[in-house]
């Protein structure tokens, strides 16, 4: 990610002082936990994406910083429902907003994020950024429980996984890609080039995120999280295709039963990897990542062009 830092350095700390203001709130224990939120900022992978999609077609400004201010509100947001939804006690190395302050304000706090954004754009008149970004949220939401649904029987395939990760992650990634391009053009054609990159970055993202539970990489969750968390991603469901009837039986028993087993879980990773399901779904990341990076080589070579090949690779190389 260096190149994007070089390249939009300057207005990547601009960027942090508009956030700043957006969060900030004459309660003072509300303004406590908003510094606390700022202080345990992630990659910021999603701003990165805005800026350099605004700058990808045309000159940033104004509405692209609002843009990116109200991605990282909607993102923030999620992620703190999802801790309290998951019961979750770290994020990103810190303790989560549950954690310190319980659930009940954790909610509030996420509430208060979602408001900060809607305002932020109706104050300022962004109603198509509004637009995009609103409809990554319903996405995002209907991704989580349609994996709650799906999670009940455990018994899906391949396009019903797509189908989730694509709203759960994929639909704000493409939407922050949008909402760059919208800023600073009203071309259609340019803006859905945008969304269509970034949906399949972020369908790259979210595999290689699963394929981690797979390995022994430090990633900051324990690996075989995703199976005692009885959710089915693609390098379990392509295995399950392929294995005999008494073993697919055997593995969705563990799955379902005997999640916290350490040993059975081994034997579930085992078997996934004895059947080609990381090759499979590693095979998979990287189609998508071609497909975005194809999209993306529709635009004349430049520095800015470099540095989003630059990110989309990082989604699939990185190492946590």
């Amino acid at each position: 990610m260096e190149l994007a830092k070089k390249i939009i350095g300057a207005e990547l700390e601009l960027f942090e002082k508009h956030f700043k203001e957006a969060v900030k709130s004459r309660v003072s224990l509300l303004d406590r936990i908003m510094q606390y939120i700022v202080k345990r900022k992630g990659k910021q992978m999603r701003p990165m994406f805005v800026l350099l999609s605004a700058k990808l077609n045309g000159e940033i400004n104004d509405s692209s910083y609002r843009a990116a201010s109200l991605v990282e509100l909607l993102h923030t947001a999620t992620l703190v429902h999802d801790d309290v939804v998951d019961d979750a006690l770290e994020r990103r190395g810190m303790f989560s907003i549950n954690a310190l302050w319980k659930n009940k304000i954790a909610v509030l706090v996420g509430d208060y994020l979602l408001s900060k954004g809607l305002l932020l754009s109706l104050e300022n008149k962004d109603f198509t950024i509004l637009s995009i970004l609103s409809s990554a949220v319903k996405k995002m939401s209907e991704g989580e429980l349609l994996q709650i649904e799906k999670t009940r029987n455990l018994n899906f395939d391949e396009s019903i996984y797509y189908e989730i990760i694509n709203g759960k992650t994929a639909s704000l990634l493409a939407s922050s890609c949008a909402a760059g391009a919208s800023s600073v053009t009203q071309d259609e054609t340019l803006i859905q080039r945008m969304r269509d990159f970034g949906e399949n970055v972020g369908m790259a993202f979210q595999i290689k995120d699963d394929l981690f539970d797979y390995g022994e990489a430090s990633i900051g969750k324990p690996t075989g999280n995703d199976i005692k968390e009885k959710k089915l991603t693609l390098p379990l469901i392509h295995i399950l295709q392929k294995v005999a009837p008494a073993l697919k039986k055997q593995i969705i028993y563990i799955v379902k039963n005997n999640n916290n087993d350490k040993e059975k879980v081994k034997f579930v990773i085992d078997h996934v990897v004895q059947y080609g399901g990381i090759d499979y779904a590693t095979h998979k990341m990287i189609e998508y990542r071609d497909k975005a990076l194809l999209l993306l080589h529709q635009f004349p070579a430049s520095e800015t062009r470099d540095a989003l090949e630059e990110l989309v690779r990082y989604t699939t190389d990185r190492k946590f």
